[in-house]
């Protein structure tokens, strides 16, 4: 799809059309999350029928994070340079492949933990590619006042299709052979590569890259953009803190329900869905929330309100409220990732949106596995409330990291990259 991206307007509202491009993006996204629901629950079900040790187990998760803190700002710098399309709907060809193959190799019974380990890093290591890749592909398929709308849409499809479709539908799966959730990954990997290959988007407008230009002085000049924009910097230096904190709370939440409230798995399965419907009000809620506040104020909100969830969580032992403040940290939490990401955007150069945001996601997730490993110690120390209480600390202070942004005429720094082109502020 080449020219003006298409726009529907709704009453005062500006919403992304479905037709010229952006349907078949949302639909690929949302086919790919349902398969990655699949293999993300099978993979450690897998993991636990080949070993007893919670480390191995524990090893073929955490490999999932690995790539995006050794290749993450790799996978910006390619996307800058590649067709994005392109190079989206070769990544899912080959994930396609790979995960189809691996079917194939547990069905005939020669699984092993190595294999899952390797499946596992080689997956999300060209997934960084794929969404440093969709993140500067989207401003080409939908005009610039849509693009809160478009990323709302599309995470919330993606929150429905992995949270309230795609679990569900494991042990199903699963009953009808190990084999079977792989094999159904693969597939939603092929469907979504060939509604990527579909779009037709015009060229990004790139400068010639100056002679002796190198990858790693290109990732310099998205780290130094990035770190240049008042409002990006403070961005991404508060959901580095949010997530230290999301990973102490994510490793011990099964602890806090089933042991410091005695609700057991039932109580569990309740306050993860409620954490998932939470997302989904946030996605409906994000359109008015940005209208009436703005981006930045969106995001102050989120952090404030989610820090009160927190200390809920932390402090009342009862399973009614804690869901009620998860279902509620869940929507704050859309808010705030939905408003991020649009910002990031729309502020980021059109020709370094890759390499901007590979940056802001590598900083961001690094603290996660630091988190996991303070959260367990925090639970060990002072009991299954605290991760929570500390999380809570981290999130305050990441809304005093946004403070110093959040007057609406924070400027938009030129970037830092002599291959860029001039940019009007947006």
């Amino acid at each position: 799809m080449g020219g003006v991206p298409a726009v529907v307007e709704t009453g005062e509202r500006r919403a992304p059309a479905w037709r010229g491009g952006f349907g078949r993006l949302w639909t690929a996204a949302v086919v790919s999350q349902f398969g990655d629901a699949l293999r993300g629950a099978a993979l450690p079900l897998v993991a636990a029928s080949l070993t007893d040790r919670p480390l191995l187990i524990a090893s073929v998760t955490a490999c999932g994070y690995l790539p995006w803190i050794v290749f993450g700002l790799l996978g910006g710098a390619v996307a800058d340079r590649v067709d994005q399309r392109r190079a989206m709907w070769t990544v899912d060809a080959v994930r396609g492949l790979l995960v189809g193959s691996f079917a194939a190799v547990v069905a005939l019974g020669h699984v092993s933990i190595a294999l899952l380990i390797a499946l596992a890093f080689t997956l999300t290591t060209l997934q960084t590619l794929f969404d440093n890749a969709a993140t500067a592909l989207l401003p080409a398929l939908v005009d610039r006042q849509t693009l809160g709308s478009a990323n709302a849409r599309l995470m919330t499809g993606q929150k429905i299709a992995g949270g309230l479709l795609g679990a569900p539908v494991v042990p199903v799966l699963i009953a009808a052979g190990a084999a079977v959730p792989f094999a159904a990954d693969a597939v939603t990997f092929l469907v979504a590569a060939a509604l990527v290959a579909s779009l037709r988007t015009d060229a990004p407008d790139r400068a010639d890259r100056p002679a002796g230009s190198t990858l790693r002085r290109e990732i310099g000049a998205g780290l130094r953009t990035l770190g240049r924009d008042r409002a990006l910097r403070g961005l991404c230096t508060a959901t580095a803190l949010c997530n230290i904190g999301m990973g102490a709370l994510i490793a011990t939440l099964v602890v806090l329900v089933t042991r410091r409230l005695h609700a057991g798995t039932a109580g569990y399965a309740a306050a993860a869905t409620a954490y998932t419907v939470g997302g989904l009000a946030g996605g409906v809620l994000n359109r008015w929330t940005t209208r009436v506040l703005g981006p930045l104020p969106t995001v102050l909100l989120a952090g404030t309100v989610q820090t009160g969830a927190l200390v809920v969580m932390g402090t009342v032992r009862s399973l009614p409220v804690t869901v009620a403040a998860l279902a509620v940290f869940g929507c704050m939490g859309m808010l705030w990732n939905v408003s991020t990401t649009t910002l990031m955007q729309q502020r980021a150069p059109a020709d370094m949106l890759g390499r901007v945001g590979s940056a802001f996601r590598t900083l961001a997730v690094a603290g996660a596995p630091l988190g996991a490993v303070l959260g367990g110690a925090v639970a060990t120390a002072w009991g299954p409330g605290a991760p929570a209480l500390l999380t809570a600390a981290l999130f305050a202070l990441s809304v005093t990291a946004l403070i110093p942004a959040r007057k609406s005429d924070v400027p938009v720094v030129a970037p830092d990259d002599d291959m860029s082109t001039a940019r009007t502020v947006r």
